[in-house]
């Protein structure tokens, strides 16, 4: 009879480190689960950022030559102008707070009524903001050493813009954006 009390003891005793031994794996679990949910996060945070960098790193890359370079350019700042005055125009009693793009850009996730005539003109236009991004890098990247083209002056160099970036523009990220640039440019021409 001695023994049963004893080994029922023994085996409460197990059973109390077995489940305090469970209750730390478990609140392990917890904090390992933390860490990956912070470890996916940044992951994507980062993934993100090195998305951006290919994109610089490729208008880095690519060389153009001075001609295609302000044709580029032309087209992209006639866009980033034509975008800013759909937004100016929708939102006219806005207008001496958004002298620029970039003042747009900065608004637009602070006011609704810019971030609707934002999200309006990027739909009027066919554009996605990836497209902006797009333009905004080449015009950083490329302002100082390229020169506007008039209209005009545009068709003197080429009747096919379009063949000009199929031909010369490598990364498809610029490709389609510029190809979108055009497509504004020559629908505001009609």
């Amino acid at each position: 009879m001695a023994k049963e009390p004893l080994s029922l003891c023994v085996l409460n005793k197990t059973l109390n480190r077995t489940e305090n031994k469970l209750q730390t794996i478990k609140s392990q679990y917890v904090v390992l689960d933390s860490g990956i949910q912070k470890l996916s996060e940044k992951f994507d945070f980062w993934n993100t950022v090195l998305e951006q960098d290919e994109m610089w790193t490729s208008l880095l890359e690519d060389r153009f030559n001075s001609v295609e370079l302000n044709l580029f350019y032309s087209y992209i700042c006639e866009t980033i102008q034509y975008l800013h005055s759909q937004v100016v125009e929708s939102i006219p009693d806005l207008a001496r707070v958004l002298p620029t793009l970039s003042s747009v850009l900065r608004r637009k996730d602070k006011n609704k009524r810019i971030k609707s005539a934002w999200e309006s003109a990027l739909e009027v236009l066919g554009l996605q903001e990836e497209d902006v991004k797009v333009f905004c890098t080449f015009f950083i990247t490329y302002s100082q050493d390229a020169n506007y083209f008039p209209d005009k002056l545009r068709q003197d160099y080429t009747q096919d813009i379009q063949s000009v970036v199929n031909k010369v523009v490598n990364n498809q990220v610029l490709h389609h954006s510029l190809l979108c640039a055009i497509n504004v440019v020559e629908n505001k021409k009609v």
